[in-house]
């Protein structure tokens, strides 16, 4: 299977390009540019994970959109927890 390439190109403070470079070396990379795809890779990885442990299934996503676009109505115990709390509120 051919795998197709991109090019992805940034511009930087010098000083923060000489810093990236020597944690790379002390990291153990060969290059910069190895240092920085794996870091990013990484960061992506824990990103799409946290997403996918919050709405695992589809299930659990229409079941989580339904309840924000449709909320049901507060209950008698909300409504009476809500009216203790403003109470106490306007006390303070």
């Amino acid at each position: 299977m051919k795998t197709s390439l991109a090019r992805f190109d940034t511009r930087l403070p010098e000083d923060q390009k000489e810093y990236f470079e020597y944690a790379a070396g002390l990291g153990g990379y060969r290059t910069l540019t190895e240092f920085v795809i794996s870091s990013v890779q990484q960061k992506a990885d824990e990103i799409v994970e946290k997403h996918r442990i919050f709405l695992a299934t589809e299930k659990d996503q229409k079941t989580f959109f339904h309840a924000v676009m449709n909320p049901s109505q507060p209950n008698k115990r909300l409504v009476a927890a809500v009216k203790k709390y403003n109470k106490i509120k306007e006390k303070k």
